[in-house]
């Protein structure tokens, strides 16, 4: 397998390729295959970008159709027919029947760009500068977002520049299962000398991804929103990774009844990997001056081509979330099985997660590393993730076959069981 040029020119900044060392050619919904011919069974999904897998033929053939009638590629913030199918079918699909009115903006490509957005339209509206995020949370690399991002790892990749403009509470759970730790927010809020600037707004993961798949409890982010309205802070939802059907709805929040002032949405929102992003605010937000913040890459036509024939495909009915939640739930048993089994042999373990978007919590990165790195050995790419990478991460295609994601668990299971018996 030719790596040579690849290893040598590439930066050190990569990670896959360390992990999933082999070069890829082809990829088929929830398959990928190596320049051997090799096949493997994809639970990494590029991160949760390809919510409905690699090459999904619907998508494709709408970014065919479009490019042979020599449609705008590149469009800035220009208006094109493009991007008015998009927020149409996006109005009429997304935001209608779940009674939702959200202007739209369109703040760069990727995930970061809209967080950097999120948060300074929320100083922009508000006047104010602090951003509550939590522990655990991931929301970026660019300043901005990494002053809400807990990692260290990616923190002290500044150069020794501080990040600011952000203050930490503890997410759900953290302080332990019979902590609400919302009761701490409210406090340091009601108190004048608590050392807590009234936030703009507080930008919060229902189900944190990097930070180890952990789980927002439905109430509490009922309360949490509750929180925000009695002291006029606004709530942001990142939906990045957990959005356009990861969690079983569209919206990761909608499982809790809430209403988010801003959402922020990117990887899997234009259905194909092609880079897109979204915020989404509501009107009386909207407080931007022309240009006031803009991006080369905010009219990828291509993109909202792709973006627009995914929510026709999939969101005009509740069908595919149903199929969504009956694999996450697969998923789930047998990952509460291999939860069991790894904490019989003297190894701790935990399951959890929402829809398809699951982890087992095997508390050491060591053992997590072992299972992934069997894994891949037998045919199967599936990552870590959480503060030292303990929890072995399926983040599979939506769109994945039965056949696929049983043989899949059935790999995971044999590396699992591997690695009990090694220990």
């Amino acid at each position: 397998m030719q790596t040579q040029t690849l290893e040598r020119m590439e930066s050190n900044v990569r990670t896959y390729s360390r992990s999933f060392p082999v070069v890829f050619t082809k990829a088929q919904n929830a398959r990928l295959t190596d320049e051997n011919g090799r096949e493997y069974i994809d639970f990494l999904a590029g991160a949760g970008t390809l919510n409905y897998g690699h090459n999904n033929p619907h998508m494709k053939q709408a970014m065919i159709d479009y490019l042979s009638t020599d449609g705008v590629v590149h469009g800035l913030d220009m208006w094109t027919n493009a991007k008015r199918d998009y927020l149409e079918t996006l109005e009429e699909v997304i935001f209608k029947p779940r009674g939702l009115d959200y202007k739209v903006h369109l703040p760069g490509p990727t995930g970061t760009n809209a967080v950097e957005a999120a948060i300074r339209l929320a100083r922009v509206a508000k006047g104010r500068h602090n951003i509550v995020t939590f522990t655990n949370g991931f929301h970026g690399v660019t300043m901005g977002a990494l002053a809400t991002t807990g990692n260290r790892k990616f923190r002290e990749a500044t150069g020794g520049i501080p990040t600011q403009g952000a203050s930490f509470l503890p997410y759900d759970g953290y302080m332990g299962e019979h902590t609400d730790t919302l009761d701490y927010f409210e406090k340091l809020l009601s108190d004048k000398s608590g050392g807590l600037d009234i936030p703009a707004g507080v930008i919060i993961e229902t189900v944190q991804g990097e930070g180890g798949i952990n789980v927002a409890g439905l109430e509490w982010l009922k309360r949490l929103e509750g929180i925000c309205r009695a002291h006029d802070i606004l709530l942001i939802i990142d939906d990045i990774q957990a959005g356009c059907g990861r969690t079983g709805k569209f919206f990761s929040f909608e499982h809790a009844g809430i209403t988010p002032d801003i959402i922020t949405n990117s990887k899997s929102l234009s259905g194909f990997g092609l880079p897109f992003a979204h915020v989404l605010m509501r009107p009386e937000l909207d407080k931007w001056k022309p240009g006031q913040y803009n991006g080369t890459f905010r009219g990828f036509s291509l993109a909202m081509v792709t973006a627009t024939a995914a929510l026709k495909k999939y969101w005009t009915n509740d069908t595919f979330e149903r199929d969504v939640q009956r694999k996450g739930r697969i998923v789930e048993e047998r990952f509460q099985k291999l939860a069991a089994l790894l904490t019989e042999h003297g190894m701790p373990a935990t399951e959890r997660g929402r829809g398809l978007m699951r982890g087992i919590d095997v508390v050491s990165g060591d053992i997590a590393d072992k299972i992934t790195s069997k894994a891949f050995e037998h045919g199967l790419v599936i990552e870590t993730s959480g503060q030292d990478g303990e929890v072995v991460k399926c983040l599979c295609p939506l769109t994945i076959s039965d056949d696929d994601l049983l043989e899949g668990l059935d790999i995971l299971e044999m590396c699992v069981k591997a690695v009990v018996a090694s220990e």
